[in-house]
């Protein structure tokens, strides 16, 4: 009876676990009961038959199934053994015919699991809806590593951690089996480009942040950095020292220089102490990662400070330069900068050479270099002037070919007639091109015998072809003198002739100044009437009276062909008429109604027109006209043909 007691106890629970199959439903359940009974084997049926079973082991054998039902406790960490593997998870049986079905993801650490392995796993809960126990092997991970975890945070020490997978944030890491949270931040000592690069490193981290109720570990590797850092860093303050050469690694590029990591420390390679030559950007040298060897230029030890030098470790170009590049040498090279003055010319690494704007053409008005050179092109160049100290070399592209100024006093003597079109006009004449890219001056005093021209416009025009005689060539200040008027006879011997004292004559008035009146008498011929000759007692001013385009009467007091001037006068023309043709003629002239409201505010045109008569000289050119008529009030009363001015 004791006997059969015991194997109800034995058998008791085997059958509960088969119920529980039962009510699952499964179509091999049978199968199901023989495989789970053949595992349980210290309470197989058959092996409680016999009668040599002692009740000492009838005792041990119960003690064991007490115990193993006491650890089989929700909470408690239990030993498990894999019973079936899927694509998804794994099914583990911890005894008593129980089993629980683990995400496949847990088992991350152990890719290789199969039928048979055993685990410590998590008894999270007896049973779910469907029947089956609840298991962990995450959370047994965790338990079993807790205190491994909690030593390293307490005393921070440096642990090994695997990565696993990269999420939103940062990376997922392994640390003693357990999953912990890599922040982006506290990967490196800058921001790492592809954070799937690291994906199974192993890397040295620091846990700086630990939550046993949420399971939370963070973990940083910078931390670790830093402190490898800091202690390079020391070791390399206390050797470094000016002239020194290191090896270093880009760590950053900007628009001014590269910073070098030199163990520890950072040292700025400036953009001038890349290269001996021309850079416009550090990455056209260095690139992030680079190794590089640089020499240390200077080193402020309080502020922590370091000049790198790169150029420094090659031979100084300009050494020699001198012999290599001799005055009067022709040299290539290529075009590296063009500016407003010119372009920049590299003969060598870390040797440029200038082509100023003014030696790129002989004959050419070079508005800018561009024009002539572009960035890139091979060119030949003659090479100037050296000048070491200032690291400086002038090159001249015209030269490579003949100066056509020194042949062109031999080809156009003085007195040479050409043809030739107008290219620009200034206030003072007009640049006639007579050969390519040759201009010559027609000054405006050299446009006309007879009209003083105010303006090359009232001329020339801009575009045209002209007649000219050469004046004078000065090769060595690249000037040409012409003349549009010598290539007419000069008509001041029959002027004089058709404008004799004396004669009397209309003419229109084409300039009003402040002392007289200009009069054209003829195509290309000008006349002037000083004020006190216009005819009106007491005029300020002519334009009082008069306008231009207005037809007077007048008679010619003086000409002198040698200075191209004609005199005249309406007084001395009206002296000769009766009391009614000179009333006529102020009653043709009155004065202008608002002639002296015209006059008080005529101050800013007074100024205006004594501007414009500086800048065609005719103040100037009728002055002595003025000074002689004024001093001889009776100039106009002598007899006809004679001259009535002194001398």
């Amino acid at each position: 009876m004791q006997e059969e007691k015991r194997v109800d106890a034995i058998q008791g629970p085997a059958q509960a676990g088969e119920k529980s199959f039962e009510k699952g439903g499964d179509a091999a359940i049978g199968a199901r009961k023989k495989a789970y009974l053949s595992m349980f084997d210290q309470v197989a049926p058959e092996e409680l038959s016999g009668e040599d079973l002692k009740n000492a082991e009838w005792d041990v054998i119960l003690a064991d199934i007490n115990r193993k039902a006491a650890e089989l406790q929700e909470g408690n960490i239990v030993k498990g053994t894999v019973y079936e593997v899927t694509d998804n998870e794994v099914i583990v049986n911890v005894g008593f015919k129980s089993e629980g079905s683990i995400p496949r993801i847990e088992f991350s650490n152990a890719p290789n699991v199969q039928k048979g392995d055993i685990f410590d796993v998590y008894l999270e809960k007896m049973e779910n809806q469907d029947g089956l126990i609840v298991l962990s092997k995450e959370k047994a991970d965790f338990i079993r590593a807790w205190d491994d975890i909690k030593e390293a945070y307490d005393n921070r020490l440096t642990a090994k951690a695997r990565v696993d997978h990269r999420i939103k944030g940062g990376l997922v890491v392994k640390l003693m089996g357990v999953d912990a949270f890599l922040p982006g931040s506290q990967i490196a000592l800058r921001q790492v480009p592809d954070l799937d690069e690291l994906i199974g490193q192993d890397l040295d981290c620091k846990i700086i942040k630990l939550n046993k109720r949420r399971r939370n570990i963070v973990v940083s590797r910078r931390v670790v950095l830093e402190e490898e850092r800091d202690e390079k860093k020391k070791k390399l303050l206390a050797e470094l020292a000016v002239g020194q050469e290191r090896e270093g690694v880009v760590k950053n590029i900007t628009d001014f220089g590269a910073f070098v990591d030199l163990g520890g420390i950072d040292g700025l390679l400036h953009l001038t102490d890349l290269t001996w030559g021309r850079v416009s950007h550090p990455s056209e040298v260095v690139a992030i990662s680079d190794k590089l060897k640089v020499k240390i230029l200077d080193f402020d030890r309080e502020r922590e400070r370091i000049s790198l030098g790169l150029k420094q470790l090659t031979p100084y170009p300009w050494e020699g330069v001198d012999q290599r590049y001799p005055v009067g040498t022709k040299m290539r090279g290529k075009v590296v900068s063009i500016t407003d003055y010119g372009a920049f010319v590299e003969l060598e690494k870390g040797i440029e050479g200038l082509i100023h704007i003014s030696e790129m053409s002989w004959t050419r008005h070079v508005k800018h270099p561009s024009k002539v050179v572009a960035i890139g092109d091979t060119v030949e160049a003659i090479i100037l002037n050296v000048d070491k100290e200032h690291e400086k070399i002038s090159l001249g592209l015209k030269q490579l070919e003949p100066d056509p100024w020194k042949a062109l006093e031999g080809k156009y003597p003085p007195g040479t007639r050409l043809k030739g079109k107008v290219r620009n006009l200034t206030n003072f004449g007009a640049f006639v091109e007579i050969e390519d890219g040759i201009d010559g001056l027609v000054h405006i005093s050299d446009m006309s015998w007879a009209k003083r021209v105010r303006h090359p416009s009232e001329a020339v025009r801009k575009g045209d072809e002209l007649e000219v005689v050469v004046l004078e060539i000065d090769s060595s200040k690249r000037r040409i003198s012409l003349g549009m008027k010598q290539t007419r006879e000069n008509p001041w011997n029959e002027l004089a002739k058709e404008f004799n004292i004396g004669i009397e004559l209309r003419g229109k008035i084409t300039r009003l100044l402040d002392r007289g009146a200009v009069v054209e008498l003829k195509e290309d011929v000008e006349g002037f009437v000083p004020l006190s000759h216009l005819g009106i007692d007491n005029l300020r001013k002519p334009s009082d009276h008069f306008d231009v385009g207005m037809d007077i009467p007048l008679k010619v007091i003086k000409i002198d062909p040698q200075n191209k001037r004609i005199v005249l006068s309406v007084s001395a023309y009206l002296e000769t008429r009766s009391p009614d043709e000179i009333d006529a003629f102020r009653n043709e002239f009155p004065k202008r109604e608002n002639a002296d409201q015209d006059r008080a505010a005529g101050k800013q045109a007074e100024g205006d027109q004594a501007g414009e008569q500086a800048d065609y000289d005719i103040d100037e050119t009728y002055d002595d006209d003025i000074d002689a008529v004024d001093k001889n009030p009776a100039a106009g009363a002598g007899p006809e043909g004679t001259d009535p001015t002194p001398g």
